[in-house]
C-alpha cells in the first residue's frame, strides 16, 4: 500500500465534500461554476449509485423533474436536467411525453452523468477521520484510496476549512427480523436490495411485504404484476392505520419550501419532535397514482370471479419472528386497533421498513469535544445546515440530509437540494454567488412580530394616468 505525503496544511481546500450522493452532487454542481472556490469530494463506492435495488421498470420520482441537483437555485447552470437532456438529443421527446415526473431510473441516470463530469470528485475514496487542527485553524481530514477490490491502496490526508457531510442514509431493519436478514436460507432481504434478489422472490411460494411506504407499495405491485392470476400468495402488511396517500395537495407541498424549513427550525425542541412524528404522511405515504395502479391490478384479477390470493393488513406489529426449519418464516403479529396476535408462516420477506440517518459519530469523533448538543444528545444543526461547534472551531462543519430533527420533513426531500447547497455556498464564499429568495409559500407559517408581508414591488399595479381628450 502506498503511503504518498500529506496535503501541506499551506495550500488547504475551501471545502471537502464526505460522501457523493444527490445532496452533495448537488453541492459539487453549484460550485463547480466558482472559479475562485476549491472543492473536493469524496465518497468510497466506485461509482455514483442511487438505490439501485429500487429502481424497479416504471416507477417515478415522488417530485417534479426541477427538483434535480440544480436548478431550483440557478436554472441556467449547466448540470439540470434539462441541459442532460440537451446533450443525450432528448428534449424534444421529453416535451413531447409531457412528464413532469421522470422515472427513478432516468434521474439515476442524470446524477451518473453529472458525476462523470465534474472534476473534483474522487470516488473509491473512504474518509476515516475528521479532526480540527488548532494549530493551523484548519480540519484535517484522513481517507483511504481503494483499489477495484476494495482493498485499500494508498493513504492521504486533506485539510480544509469547511467540511459538508453528505453520507446519506442506510436501510433500517427493525431488530426483530435483524437475525434473520443476517442468517443464510429463506430470503429476508430490505427492500434495498429488491431487484437483485427479486427472481429468488418470485421462486418463492408465498411472499410477505412489511411495510407501508411508498418503496412497499411499488415493491407490492410488482410482484403483483409478476405473479399468476389465483395464485398471487402475497401478504402485504403495514403498520400503519391504513394504506395512506401521501399529502400531494397544493398547500400540502408548502411544507417543504425554505419558507417552512426556516420556520421549523425555530420552533422549540419538543415541538419540533412532536412535528416529526405526526406529519409521516407529507413523506412517508403512498403516491396516489400507485395506490390507483394496486387497486386496477387487483380488480383486473376479479374479472372473471374469485378474489386474487393477495391479503393487504395495515395495523399491524411485527413484534418477533423466528425460522421454521430452513424452509420457511413465521412472523408473530399484532393488531395494535384489536390488540390481537396472529402467526403468520411464509417462504420470503420484504422489509419496505426505510431508511435511517447514517450515524455520524464515529466519523467525526475526532469533532466530540466541540460539538454541542441537544437535549437529546443529537448534534445541534444552525439555520446556515452547520454544527453547533466551540467557538474555537473557525470552520464550518455543514451537514445534508441529517437534520430532520432540526429542520423537519424537507430535509430528506430532493426538492430542497439546490436551496440548500445554494445557502452553503452563500454562507462559505460571503459573495452570495445564487440570490435566493425572501418568499417562497404562499402559506404564512406561524405568527412573527412585526411581520409586514407585502406585494413585491415589481408586482404592485401600475397607477394609470387619466385619459385625457385633445
Amino acid at each position: 500500500m502506498n503511503t504518498p505525503p500529506p496535503q501541506e496544511p499551506e495550500n488547504p481546500r475551501d471545502l471537502v465534500g464526505i460522501g457523493i450522493g444527490p445532496f452533495n452532487l448537488s453541492l459539487a454542481a453549484l460550485a463547480h461554476p466558482l472559479t475562485d472556490f476549491d472543492a473536493v469530494f469524496y465518497e468510497q463506492r466506485p461509482a455514483f449509485d442511487w438505490h439501485p435495488g429500487l429502481l424497479i421498470d416504471g416507477t417515478t420520482l415522488q417530485v417534479p423533474f426541477m427538483a434535480d441537483l440544480v436548478t431550483l437555485a440557478d436554472p441556467a447552470n449547466p448540470w439540470s436536467f434539462l441541459n442532460y437532456l440537451k446533450t443525450r438529443d432528448r428534449l424534444f421527446p421529453f416535451y413531447f411525453a409531457e412528464r413532469f415526473h421522470i422515472q427513478r431510473a432516468e434521474y439515476d441516470a442524470y446524477c451518473r452523468w453529472v458525476s462523470e463530469n465534474i472534476p473534483g470528485l474522487r470516488f473509491a475514496h473512504q474518509v476515516d477521520a475528521v479532526r480540527w487542527n488548532p494549530d493551523h485553524d484548519l480540519f484535517e481530514i484522513d481517507h483511504t484510496r481503494l483499489d477495484s477490490s476494495g482493498e485499500a491502496a494508498a493513504l492521504g490526508r486533506t485539510y480544509a476549512r469547511n467540511v459538508a457531510l453528505g453520507v446519506g442514509t442506510a436501510p433500517h431493519v427493525p431488530d426483530p427480523l435483524k437475525p434473520l436478514v443476517e442468517a443464510r436460507g429463506v430470503p429476508v432481504i430490505h427492500a434495498a436490495d429488491y431487484l437483485r434478489e427479486r427472481d429468488r422472490l418470485l421462486a418463492a411460494h408465498h411472499i410477505t411485504v412489511v411495510g407501508a411506504g411508498q418503496s412497499g407499495a411499488e415493491i407490492f405491485l410488482d410482484l403483483l404484476q409478476a405473479r399468476p392470476v389465483g395464485h398471487e400468495r402475497i401478504h402485504w402488511l403495514a403498520r400503519t392505520d391504513a394504506f395512506a396517500p401521501m399529502e400531494y395537495s397544493k398547500l400540502g407541498l408548502e411544507h417543504f419550501t425554505p419558507d417552512y424549513t426556516r420556520y421549523f427550525h425555530a420552533l422549540a425542541e419538543s415541538t419540533r419532535d412532536r412535528l416529526v412524528a405526526a406529519q409521516w404522511q407529507l413523506h412517508k405515504g403512498i403516491g396516489a397514482d400507485t395506490l390507483a395502479a394496486i387497486h386496477d391490478e387487483l380488480y383486473r384479477r376479479t374479472l372473471h370471479g374469485g378474489w386474487p390470493d393477495a391479503v393487504l393488513t395495515p395495523g399491524v406489529l411485527v413484534r418477533t419472528a423466528g425460522r421454521i426449519a430452513s424452509t420457511r418464516i413465521e412472523l408473530h403479529l399484532e393488531h395494535i386497533q384489536q390488540g390481537t396476535r396472529s402467526r403468520l408462516s411464509t417462504d420470503a420477506v420484504v422489509l419496505a421498513t426505510g431508511y435511517r440517518e447514517r450515524p455520524l459519530d464515529r466519523m467525526i469523533a475526532g469533532l466530540e469535544p466541540y460539538i454541542r448538543r441537544d437535549n437529546s444528545e443529537r448534534p445541534c444543526v444552525d439555520d446556515r445546515f452547520r454544527l453547533v461547534l466551540d467557538p474555537a472551531v473557525t470552520g464550518s462543519v455543514h451537514v445534508q440530509n441529517a437534520g430532520l430533527h432540526a429542520h423537519g420533513v424537507g430535509t430528506p426531500d430532493l426538492g430542497l437540494a439546490a436551496w440548500r447547497s445554494a445557502t452553503i455556498l452563500n454562507h462559505l464564499t460571503g459573495k452570495n454567488p445564487y440570490p435566493l429568495p425572501d418568499r417562497t409559500a404562499f402559506t404564512t407559517f406561524g405568527l412573527a412580530q412585526h411581520q409586514a408581508l407585502q406585494v413585491p414591488s415589481a408586482r404592485r399595479p401600475r397607477t394609470l394616468l387619466p385619459l385625457v381628450e385633445r
